[in-house]
């Protein structure tokens, strides 16, 4: 066991675990944030996406020991407190989810996209997303909500 202080959604967390221990169950078992969801454990699906200092990553595959207390860890409960996040708005509008399972990794690898690319093709939509399964198969209108979410943080900023 050994201790780690991270920064997830903005507030500081000590943890005492084994170096070897995934993010995810870190962010779900001892900080309690359960939007992040198991899917195969292998860092293959998506489920598991949070973002590292604004980069999508697995955490399902992410041992915590490799992890600084410099680095900033957002998890779907941390893009917007009040679901007002414009992918989220976005999401609810072109009604994206099914089963929902998946949504959480989907969200914030669209919100990373859109902090890179303020205004993705489909091909980059469908890059970004490539590593996400969703099970329920909707993928466009995932695409449909992005180019929106898009188009709302274009005139955001205008």
């Amino acid at each position: 066991m050994a201790v780690y202080n991270l920064q997830v959604n903005t507030k500081k967390h000590r943890v005492d675990v084994d170096s070897d221990t995934p993010l995810l169950w870190v962010i779900r078992d001892e900080i309690g944030y359960k939007g992040t969801k198991f899917g195969c454990g292998m860092g293959l699906c998506g489920a598991c996406t949070v973002l590292l200092n604004g980069q999508p990553i697995r955490s399902c595959s992410t041992p915590v020991s490799t992890l600084k207390a410099t680095d900033k860890i957002v998890t779907i409960e941390g893009l917007s407190a009040d679901v007002t996040h414009p992918v989220q708005q976005a999401w609810i509008e072109a009604q994206v989810p099914q089963c929902g399972y998946c949504q959480s990794g989907q969200v914030l690898a669209a919100s990373a996209l859109l902090a890179s690319n303020p205004n993705p093709s489909d091909a980059d939509i469908d890059m970004a997303l490539a590593g996400n399964i969703c099970r329920c198969g909707t993928y466009q209108k995932m695409r449909e909500a992005i180019h929106s979410a898009a188009k709302h943080l274009s005139t955001k900023k205008a």
